[in-house]
Formats: structure tokens, C-alpha cells, sequence
């Protein structure tokens, strides 16, 4: 459990108490990765779900990403904006890095974060106007589990930084759990509430995102041969929008042909 509460807090700004010590075991808290998305999941549904009742689905929307950027920090957001500056400056691998560790804002960065958070507010607007309320809780555990697939299959790419805890060394076990959680959270509200659509359609979009997650990473190994903290951020975000995207889709393709 201490693992957990530590997780918790090193990934999110959820006010917990730990010790704040990163051990040299902290990777095996990997595991946990999927539970800190349900945990942030159901407050992104309450959020969502409780200021759209009352103020409608445009603005139940924009509480829901509010809360999305506020209980990570940004973290995320930070690595995806980082990455996008460096990683299409189109330098040499050395001069990558550098650029992700500068704390300015590239025009990249500016565009890669706007977009992404415009297709995330769009898109959960959709989710509400439509009672699709599942897939506000659904997100965050998507972004999760392929972060941790990219720990797992990941290797470094360079010697220091904060990524470097779990990337390249997550075990199978510790990934397959992380994993497990996170589709029996996805499948278990279909089961509950007897509407299997919800757990094929969420089965089919995970095996996509990872998918995408393995060529993505692919396309970063072409450019810096590793992965770094903040492509981890970007691979949470771009999973998550994806998620989004593909269930929307899903669901919308199930109801006219099923």
C-alpha cells in the first residue's frame, strides 16, 4: 500500500501522506499504474458528471479537462509539450535531449498541447451530451496502462532523469498486472450493468492503443534510440485523446450496425 500512496503522489497532485522517498525499488510500483487511473477516473467522472447536470455538457466538458490537468499537474501535458519541441526540431540526438530539458515553451510544444487539449475537450463534450459517461472514468486508466507498456518495453534514453525509474525495468509479471487491473476496471461496469458492448468495444480500443503505443515508440527510437520521462507524459496523453476517439467511435459504429 505504501508503494501506492508513494505512486500516487509522484503521478498525480491528489494530497496524500508518504514519505516522498523514491526508493531503488520504486519500479515495482508499476504495478499500481492502473489503480492511480481509476483513482483519478472517478474523479474526473464526479467533476464531469456533477457540473454537467447543472450546467450543461459544454461546460461540464471543460470542468472535466480542467480536472484532468489539475490532479496531474500538467505532468503529462509538460512531457507531451517537451517532446513535441524536441523530438520534431529535427536535430541530432544530443541536441534533442537539451531542447526537452528546457523549461521554455517551442511553438510546438504551444501547438501539441492545444490540440491535443481541443480534441479533449470536443470529445468529452460528445461523451456527455450523449451519456457516454464511462468513458471519462475509462480514460485516465487507458493512459496509465500505456505508459506502463512503454516502461516495460521501453529502454532508456539517457543516463539520468526522472523516467529512468521505470523505464526498462518493469517486469512481465509487474506489467501483466498493471494490465489486468486495468482491463477488469474497463469490463467489470458491462458486466454490472449487463451491456457487454461497453467491454468489447473498451477490450478493442486497448489492444489498438497498444498497438499504436509499440509503433509510436518505434518511431521514437529512429530518432533518439530511448525513451525519456517526458515521452512517457506524451505517450499518457496521446493514448488518452486516442481513447477518447476510438470509443466515441465505437460506440457510435455498434448502434448503427449492431
Amino acid at each position: 500500500m505504501e508503494r501506492f500512496i508513494t505512486l500516487l503522489s509522484f503521478l498525480t497532485r491528489i494530497p496524500v501522506k508518504t514519505s516522498g522517498k523514491l526508493d531503488e525499488e520504486f519500479h515495482k510500483s508499476a504495478k499500481y499504474f492502473s489503480l492511480v487511473g481509476i483513482v483519478l477516473g472517478i474523479f474526473y467522472l464526479i467533476f464531469g458528471l456533477a457540473t454537467s447536470k447543472i450546467f450543461g455538457a459544454h461546460i461540464g466538458a471543460l470542468v472535466f479537462i480542467s480536472t484532468n490537468i489539475i490532479l496531474t499537474g500538467g505532468l503529462h501535458l509538460d512531457g507531451l509539450g517537451d517532446t513535441f519541441d524536441g523530438l520534431y526540431s529535427y536535430r541530432d540526438k544530443d541536441r534533442i535531449l537539451e531542447i526537452m530539458k528546457d523549461s521554455r515553451l517551442g511553438t510546438n510544444a504551444l501547438l501539441a498541447i492545444l490540440i491535443l487539449i481541443l480534441f479533449k475537450i470536443a470529445l468529452a463534450d460528445k461523451f456527455i451530451s450523449q451519456g457516454y459517461y464511462y468513458g471519462l472514468f475509462f480514460m485516465p486508466i487507458m493512459g496509465k496502462m500505456a505508459s506502463v507498456l512503454a516502461c516495460y518495453k521501453g529502454k532508456t534514453a539517457k543516463k539520468n532523469g526522472m523516467g529512468n525509474a521505470f523505464i526498462g525495468k518493469v517486469s512481465a509479471i509487474d506489467f501483466y498486472i498493471a494490465l489486468g487491473i486495468g482491463i477488469l476496471a474497463m469490463v467489470l461496469p458491462s458486466i454490472i450493468i449487463k451491456d457487454y458492448s461497453i467491454a468489447i468495444i473498451n477490450v478493442t480500443v486497448v489492444i489498438i492503443v497498444i498497438i499504436l503505443t509499440l509503433g509510436y515508440m518505434n518511431h521514437v527510437y529512429k530518432i533518439i534510440d530511448g525513451l525519456t520521462g517526458d515521452i512517457l507524459g506524451a505517450i499518457c496523453e496521446l493514448s488518452e485523446v486516442v481513447y477518447l476517439f476510438m470509443y466515441y467511435l465505437g460506440v457510435t459504429l455498434w448502434q448503427l450496425f449492431i
